[in-house]
């Protein structure tokens, strides 16, 4: 099928739903799938590397027009979606699709999936962005508004405002969203150790992300001995 059309008509939507369930790898493999995402989504397990090459070639045409169609009937449709939509060079534009794309989202990998384009450019940009998205109301968009924090993590003039974004979770419930908070106090340990040992006296984290936290630093192999000792002493 040719995947670089100038214009996409729901027709031509149908006929790729079906072309790409050609490259599913069966029903087995789907239920794998399903199980480990964890979605009420269809799961048709078409390989990361297919998926990666179909993005691509639908970006060389009119992508936009693609994403149009709202083709969300599979797991394998918001990973082609996700890999578009951070194509967009239109700050604003990008950012209406991809606040769409959040608010569809109802696990944890359709939002891991994004491979946001942070750039100095954009980057208060996307801060701004992140601090909206970790305000709302459903769960897998603040996992998304968290997700773009880590882009932050190097840059010191953003790490308070991390921290205070971390603290400002101290009621969550949600456990995909608690994990990704874990991973992110765990990447800012990795990346910043002193100012997140000084964020770690006097955190205000949920019991179960602080554990969840120290416990991915100890498990890390990028983080030494001595130090995976020492953060016991956070755990509650």
């Amino acid at each position: 099928m040719q995947l670089n059309l100038a214009h996409w008509t729901k027709e031509d939507g149908q006929k790729f739903q079906e072309y790409l369930k050609t490259f599913s790898k069966g029903p087995e493999k789907s239920a794998w799938e399903k199980r480990i995402i964890n979605t009420p989504m269809a799961c048709i397990a078409v390989p990361s590397p297919q998926v990666k090459k179909i993005t691509q070639e639908i970006a060389k045409g009119n992508f936009l027009e693609f994403l149009d169609l709202n083709l969300w009937e599979n797991f394998t449709n918001t990973s082609i979606n996700g890999g578009l939509i951070v194509r967009i060079k239109d700050f604003s534009l990008m950012e209406k699709y991809l606040v769409a794309f959040l608010e569809k989202a109802d696990n944890w990998a359709t939002v891991d999936c994004l491979k946001l384009p942070v750039k100095n450019s954009n980057k208060e940009q996307f801060f701004t962005l992140a601090k909206k998205l970790v305000k709302s109301k459903k769960p897998f968009v603040r996992r998304g508004g968290v997700t773009i924090l880590f882009k932050f993590v190097d840059d010191d003039r953003y790490l308070p405002q991390i921290f205070q974004i971390l603290n400002s979770f101290i009621d969550e419930k949600e456990y995909y969203v608690n994990m990704v908070n874990a991973w992110l106090v765990a990447e800012c340990f990795t990346k910043q150790r002193a100012a997140t040992l000084a964020f770690l006296q006097t955190h205000r984290l949920n019991k179960f992300t602080i554990n969840r936290a120290v416990q991915k630093c100890r498990d890390s192999y990028r983080i030494a001995a001595a130090d995976k000792e020492m953060l016991l002493k956070f755990k509650q």
